[in-house]
């Protein structure tokens, strides 16, 4: 068994991700966010989930900001702009599950 947080580390300056599971059906992909780094506006063609296991992260879905901190998950509409933000150090898990 892992701990999510031993299988991504932070890197200063940085967003670092790690995919855990890369299927035709869809993906499990850690990802390590330093404070103030982030993903820019963007959409995606199916719907995801994202899991913030360590820190604080505002999410940012059509327009409307959510704060989110260890332990919070939200789902992001597919086609819908989404943009993610690290308010402190954050990692979360991203499931993508193709339709």
């Amino acid at each position: 068994m892992d701990n999510l947080n031993d299988l991504i580390s932070y890197q200063s300056g940085s967003v670092v991700s790690k995919e855990l599971v890369r299927k035709d059906t869809g993906t499990v992909t850690l990802f390590a966010f330093d404070k103030g780094q982030g993903l820019s506006e963007h959409t995606a063609p199916f719907d995801a989930m994202v899991y913030v296991f360590d820190g604080k992260a505002e999410v940012v879905i059509s327009g409307k900001p959510q704060a989110l901190k260890s332990g919070d998950m939200v789902i992001m509409p597919a086609n819908e702009p989404h943009a993610l933000n690290a308010i402190e150090q954050f990692k979360m898990m991203l499931v993508m599950i193709k339709s």
